[in-house]
């Protein structure tokens, strides 16, 4: 590891300069430029000092973490298509089966439906993007139409179909991860 370059991208994201941050560690510029050149190593307690002011310390300094991925484009994501239901399923979010939540955006054909789920732990959230659906929850039937959302404690069997004439759009979201 770099710990020259990682310093130098730290206070570039805080907006220091090395010489706002030299004044704030009580060093000199001149240090801060060495080591963000990797010419010269701080001492521990010097580190910890600088980490500090950084916002940061040495266990997520050295973890071995990868940055945390913000902004997903088309080609992060994973359909799926179910011709027997009429669905195609995409997942917006690429392993979101590891975080808490799982977004992903359904399209029902006329006469589509999602698979049938079983009562589960979390809480489902969804949006209607286009066209309109029935939110089906045990024996209870809701109309969801475009620029519609719904909200469950998914405490019963469920799924959504579509008896309309054109497609319908859902972004859906499932806490913890179902799909």
């Amino acid at each position: 590891m770099e710990i020259g370059e990682k310093i130098k991208r730290m206070r570039i994201e805080k907006a220091l300069t090395q010489e706002e941050l030299a004044n704030r560690c009580e060093l000199s510029k001149g240090f801060i430029s060495q080591l963000e050149n990797d010419l010269t190593s701080p001492s521990i307690a010097t580190l910890i000092d600088i980490l500090e002011i950084l916002g940061t310390n040495l266990k997520e300094f050295f973890s071995d973490d990868k940055e945390e991925k913000i902004t997903y484009t088309y080609e992060d994501m994973f359909e799926t298509e179910n011709e027997e239901l009429k669905y195609s399923l995409m997942w917006l979010v690429p392993n979101a089966q590891k975080n808490e939540m799982e977004p992903i955006m359904i399209t029902l054909e006329p006469n589509g439906q999602y698979i049938e789920e079983e009562p589960h732990e979390g809480e489902e959230f969804g949006y209607v993007l286009s066209g309109s659906i029935t939110l089906h929850l045990g024996k209870k039937k809701f109309k969801v139409k475009k620029g519609e959302s719904f909200y469950f404690k998914p405490r019963s069997n469920h799924y959504i179909s579509n008896s309309g004439k054109t497609p319908a759009k859902v972004i859906w979201i499932s806490t913890p991860p179902s799909f």
